[in-house]
């Protein structure tokens, strides 16, 4: 039996990802944390999708450490999410350093007790918002140590990697989830569902690709089906 987990905070990408490996695997398991985080709306919206689309366990695992240690706009009432600016650099307020580090990690756990052969990450190295966690360096690197400590070899699969926003909003049309990514998922990082609050950095990314999808669909799915090797 071919068996995945997947890192799900409910939000597009993560659900883009759920959406296709349940297509591609036998049995499908959800792993959330609630690290205290200021939209924590998500937890509920990925049990719901979770149950919703059928993936065959959904663990939320208490992660609290987190939010003490990590600070971030995420993590901190008293620091306020910036508004998008295309002129900004460096790493954003709305990093939380260590995020993927732990959850990767806590989920090859998981992932060890259920005998699941691959983890499964939303991550996205295009459209990373100046994360260093989400890079693809960052990904093998972490892959390489963790299956050296449990002496594993335990998959971890990026499959937006190299995928711009355009191109995962047509990842899931292709399976024919759209209308549900775009009205159930929590990309927002103000807390609020489908197309969010319109000014923060993680929206602005959303429904740019969105209005490039739907202004180019056949193009767009043309450079999908090239990056995924899809027929």
């Amino acid at each position: 039996m071919k068996r995945a987990v997947v890192v799900f905070s409910g939000g597009q990408d993560s659900t883009t990802c759920l959406i296709q490996a349940l297509n591609q695997y036998d049995e499908v398991h959800c792993v959330t944390f609630d690290y205290g985080q200021r939209h924590r709306a998500e937890n509920d919206i990925a049990k719901d999708l979770a149950h919703k689309l059928g993936a065959r366990a959904h663990k939320v695992l208490d992660v609290g450490l987190l939010n003490e240690l990590a600070v971030s706009s995420l993590t901190r009432d008293s620091i306020p999410v910036p508004d998008y600016d295309p002129d900004a650099s460096g790493i954003p307020s709305t990093f939380v350093p260590g995020r993927n580090i732990l959850f990767l990690t806590l989920t090859a756990i998981y992932a060890y007790q259920v005998q699941a052969e691959a983890i499964i990450t939303g991550v996205c190295e295009t459209d990373f918002s100046g994360y260093p966690d989400c890079r693809d360096e960052f990904v093998k690197a972490l892959h390489h140590a963790v299956n050296l400590g449990m002496a594993s070899n335990i998959r971890f699969e990026t499959p937006l990697m190299w995928l711009n926003k355009a191109e995962t909003w047509a990842l899931a049309d292709r399976w024919g989830k759209l209308d549900l990514v775009r009205n159930e998922t929590l990309t927002c990082y103000n807390g609020i569902k489908g197309d969010g609050c319109g000014e923060c950095a993680a929206c602005h990314l959303r429904a740019n690709g969105l209005n490039q999808y739907l202004a180019d669909k056949t193009g767009v799915m043309a450079q999908l089906k090239r990056k995924m090797d899809l027929p």
